[in-house]
């Protein structure tokens, strides 16, 4: 397991707490994790890289979380798994405020959902997190990215424009509809 997906890892536990635990500033929340939790081996850019996902979810949670509740269809984010609202809280973050590429993002929180939570959350998890990504290409392509060497590059999807996405909206409603 790459460093990176292992800080991801880290950071979920520690948003998981801070969700859970409460009122925890995120400075003593972190400092508590590394002190008692956190891996001594771990390397120093992935331990800042964990403590800057932690930190910056937390300080944009109302954000993080408007993004997903304007995505999560009849779910309010307090009726989500906590492992679940926290993995995507991370994604939407690191949409946002990282360099990270969209799809690696959504991958790596798929990963982390495939061994933290269960298999119809991976879907669920899945489908917010690819809704919040396509109207964040809409809003504000990624130009800034970095292909970190710890993560897999995803192979590029088909590119579609706004009316293919449209259009495939619309037809998934006829699909829908027709059952």
């Amino acid at each position: 397991m790459g460093s990176r997906r292992k800080a991801r890892e880290c950071a979920l536990q520690m948003l998981f707490a801070a969700d859970v635990g409460g009122a925890a500033r995120p400075d003593e929340l972190v400092r508590a994790y590394w002190d008692e939790l956190g891996e001594a081996e771990m390397d120093e850019a992935a331990r800042e890289f964990a403590t800057r996902l932690v930190v910056g979810a937390l300080a944009h949670i109302e954000e993080m979380d408007e993004r997903i509740r304007s995505r999560a269809e009849h779910w309010r984010i307090s009726r989500m798994a906590v492992v679940d609202r926290n993995i995507l809280r991370m994604a939407v973050y690191e949409f946002l405020h990282e360099p990270t590429p969209r799809t690696v993002a959504i991958n790596e929180a798929l990963e982390i959902a495939r061994r933290f939570s269960t298999y119809e959350a991976t879907q669920f998890i899945n489908g917010i997190l690819d809704a919040i990504k396509r109207d964040l290409d809409r809003e504000r392509p990624q130009e800034d990215v970095v292909h970190h060497p710890d993560e897999e590059t995803p192979a590029p999807a088909e590119q579609t424009t706004a009316e293919d996405d449209e259009q495939q909206e619309g037809d998934g409603e006829k699909t829908a509809s027709a059952k």
